[in-house]
């Protein structure tokens, strides 16, 4: 009995592989970063916003925070309240001592330690992530807020902080024209073997 072409479980086998891999590729752009590198959020003499300043946020990412949930927390707070270290009117507060925080807008994201006195030791950070620029997001979002000057304490010591490079973002991402590109090679490839069977 002849076996036929669409009955092949090898076949069947290399397409699914070959889609898996164009789903993988696509899920690609998007990351988790560790707030000031380590994902320590407490009293440090890091500056979190010194770090925040060196990297790029997009869309999509996310922003880990590892702190004791017993001692303190992780509110998110409006730009006065985030100046003032107001920890009474949060737009959200977290205490899990593991917060992750999703981006889903561009714009400022101002966070503050729970601990009044904390935050004003500097346990906070300015998050500024970037407009999308894959055209991702649907129709019905809101347009993106005006661009925000950042404001960081003064450097304490006499070197002079270094201008921010074009492109900020650790680690570095494949952007959306390269990852549409090898979905679609991927793809070809796929399609091409299942065609030679």
């Amino acid at each position: 009995m002849a076996v036929t072409r669409n009955s092949n479980p090898t076949m069947i086998v290399v397409f699914m592989g070959a889609l898996s891999i164009l789903v993988l590729i696509q899920k690609g752009d998007a990351y988790e970063f560790k707030v000031g590198g380590s994902g320590d959020w407490s009293l440090t003499s890091t500056s979190y916003n010194q770090w925040a300043e060196k990297t790029r946020f997009q869309i999509g990412d996310t922003l880990f925070f590892k702190y004791q949930g017993e001692k303190d927390s992780v509110l998110e707070v409006s730009k006065d309240d985030y100046n003032n270290c107001n920890t009474t009117s949060p737009i959200a507060r977290h205490d899990d001592g593991r917060t992750v925080i999703k981006f889903d807008r561009s714009g400022p994201h101002y966070f503050i330690s729970g601990v009044s006195d904390h935050c004003k030791n500097n346990e906070k950070v300015l998050i500024v992530v970037s407009a999308d620029q894959t055209h991702k997001s649907s129709p019905q979002s809101p347009p993106p807020p005006a661009p925000v000057s950042v404001e960081s304490p003064s450097p304490t010591s006499d070197e002079s902080p270094s201008p921010p490079s074009d492109d900020r973002r650790q680690p570095s991402s494949p952007n959306g024209a390269s990852s549409i590109v090898m979905s679609i090679l991927c793809f070809i490839g796929a399609f091409a073997c299942f065609l030679s069977w």
